[in-house]
């Protein structure tokens, strides 16, 4: 095909899904000339699969992406149907925060935010090509003939990249809600030496509301005082949702049609989310489960579709119609949209460095599922630091890395690149050694810093962090050297919650490290409500109760920082170093980290072969200062 030369450009930006619009708002905000190409600017920010933000482990992806600078939170806060605190029974590392969001109202806020934004370029049109030329980005193209020279490229396919739906025996290539695929990108990567591997997701039934009988379903309301992400503004619950169960006659059903199945048939080769499975991997993999729960999710205000969360199938469609209408409360059920399996191309992430750029090839960089994970907070979180490295890399300045101490993207980003993965993978609380230190409460802390410097948080934001982070101070700092005079009221609460009476009084702080007393419950004591903002009083209350493991945590980060600052020279010859085991040498050759500590974390690099590691280093250093 012949090219014509279209306009240039600093960042092209290669699917909009939430990857890709983390990615281009980041670039375009940071004064780059930026693209956002899209297949179909009708499902920019689409939610294919369900209609919500954040979740478990997820939540805090979300807060740690609006503390950066980023638009995921804002755009969730302003379209939320109903706010939960997921884990809210248990400690404050797990708390994560999951919003029921208006499917159409978020792609619509996407959409306005993307063509306001200065720099920024939103074009419907398929990418076929990216050239490259000595491992470096020249430029993009497209299918209708244009070229778009750029400085850097961000990939950020989602599920459309050489995607093919599955019902049943039916299959089709397709995208996500049937939108067309992108085969010929595929073609492009593989002449580039990209590795790429085969995923698959899914996605269950839609259902008319009307048909649904909601007296035989549980009630599931949202918080009586909902918060947002980010914001300390009032918020408002605006439609509930509902639980229901499967039972043996639904799972008969799906027995019996396992064969129809394309995930048991062999039509399906794609590894699919291990902690998103569809019903019948469910019902095969725990056969004496008797229910499953089912969420019944609202999709909008201004629509009929509800959600079957926990319903994912790849079943024909009439399997699925009679397998729903067993289920209490769906008997009626009329289907508007069926169910369906998504099989899609996504690279090897080890071939990634922590900055999303590509290691053979100097501006391409990679994003969301494309990088073999799974979610829209995962892939928000991803296109917001690719965006920022992109953009960094375009003005010669140094690139934004993130720890595993200090922020979950940085453990995802660490746990994608450095180990790999071999199925679709998802953010939770229990991949992180850190959990204590990487609250929801606590993500503006620790990264509102980076997304000042990048330029993506305003100076009046920052500063009114910086005023309420000082209040926070200023309140432990009170409660840590004041005393609660023993009185009547005192005594009586502590009997309430099992603590014997404190004749005294008692440290306000000593006070709050009790399991089962609170910061309300110490205002109420002193006399009334304090005037400090919700956040911040969050902030402070977990700061005093958790103190010791707080400052256990952070003595642990200061054991391995030496290891993860560590670095390791791009030219070591791992296969000349004497005592690594032949596997060690293999993966480190492969994977080529760039600190001992990422060494440490590679699958089948023992302790004993980071000791060697060690060893060889100091001696090459010694070496070094010798010359």
């Amino acid at each position: 095909m012949k090219f014509y030369e279209a306009e240039q450009l600093d960042i092209a930006v290669i699917g909009a899904g939430h990857a890709g619009i983390e990615a281009a708002l980041a670039g375009a905000r940071m004064g780059l000339r930026t693209a956002l190409f899209t297949l179909t600017l009708d499902l920019v920010g689409n939610m294919p699969c369900n209609p919500s933000i954040g979740g478990t482990g997820k939540g805090h992806l979300v807060f740690e992406i609006d503390a950066l600078g980023g638009e995921m939170g804002k755009a969730a806060n302003a379209v939320m149907l109903q706010s939960r605190m997921l884990n809210a029974s248990k400690g404050p590392a797990v708390h994560s925060l999951r919003m029921q969001s208006d499917r159409v109202a978020y792609r619509n806020y996407m959409k306005r935010v993307l063509e306001e934004t200065e720099n920024l370029t939103l074009i419907q049109a398929e990418i076929t090509g990216i050239r490259i030329e000595n491992g470096k980005v020249l430029g993009v193209e497209t299918a209708f003939g244009a070229y778009y020279p750029t400085r850097c490229a961000i990939i950020a396919t989602g599920t459309s990249l050489n995607g093919r739906i599955f019902v049943g025996e039916a299959a089709c290539d397709a995208g996500p809600d049937n939108t067309v695929p992108a085969k010929l990108l595929t073609e492009s990567l593989l002449e580039m030496g990209v590795k790429l591997a085969r995923f698959k997701t899914g996605t269950p039934p839609r259902i008319h509301a009307d048909s649904i009988d909601y007296d035989k379903l549980e009630l599931q309301e949202g918080d009586e005082n909902p918060i947002l992400f980010g914001s300390d503004a009032p918020a408002e619950n605006r439609l509930p949702c509902y639980i229901t169960y499967t039972n043996e006659e639904t799972h008969r059903i799906i027995r019996e049609n396992f064969h129809r199945s394309p995930l048991y048939s062999g039509e399906i080769v794609g590894t699919g989310p291990r902690y998103c499975p569809s019903i019948e991997t469910k019902i095969e993999r725990f056969p004496d489960k008797e229910r499953h729960q089912i969420f019944v999710e609202p999709m909008g205000l201004d629509t009929k579709e509800v959600y079957l969360q926990g319903l994912s199938s790849s079943l024909p469609e009439e399997v699925q119609k009679a397998f729903v209408r067993t289920i209490k409360g769906l008997e009626h059920c009329v289907f508007m949209r069926t169910g369906y399996a998504i099989e899609y191309d996504c690279c090897d992430p080890t071939q990634l460095k922590p900055t999303m750029e590509f290691k053979h090839i100097e501006g391409l960089f990679g994003a969301g599922q494309f990088n073999g994970t799974s979610g829209y907070e995962e892939a928000a979180a991803q296109g917001l630091i690719a965006g920022i490295n992109a953009a960094l890399l375009c003005k010669g300045e140094a690139p934004l890395t993130l720890s595993r101490s200090e922020s979950y993207i940085g453990t995802m980003i660490d746990d994608i690149t450095v180990k790999g993965t071999d199925e679709p993978y998802r953010v939770m609380t229990s991949r992180s050694e850190y959990r204590l230190l990487l609250r929801q409460d606590n993500a503006k802390e620790r990264l509102i810093g980076y997304g000042k410097r990048a330029g993506l948080v305003r100076e009046d934001v920052y500063q009114a962090f910086l005023a309420e982070d000082e209040q926070k101070k200023q309140e432990i700092l009170r409660l840590s050297h004041s005393h609660l005079p023993a009185s009547e009221e005192l005594n009586k609460l502590l009997e309430e919650r099992g603590y014997a009476p404190a004749a005294g009084g008692l440290n306000k702080a000593d006070f709050l490290r009790r399991p089962f007393l609170t910061l309300e419950d110490l205002y109420t004591l002193e006399g009334g409500e304090h005037p400090l903002p919700p956040s911040v009083r969050r902030r402070v209350e977990v700061e005093l109760k958790y103190e010791g493991y707080i400052k256990r945590q952070l003595e642990e980060v200061k054991r391995f920082a030496k290891m993860e600052e560590k670095q390791i020279p791009e030219d070591l010859d791992f296969h000349a170093i004497g005592g690594l085991r032949l596997e060690a040498r293999q993966k480190l050759s492969d994977l080529r980290p760039d600190t001992v500590g990422k060494a440490s974390r590679i699958p089948g690099v023992s302790p004993a072969d980071i000791s060697v590691l060690l060893v060889a280093l100091a001696q090459r250093g010694q070496h070094d200062e010798a010359e």
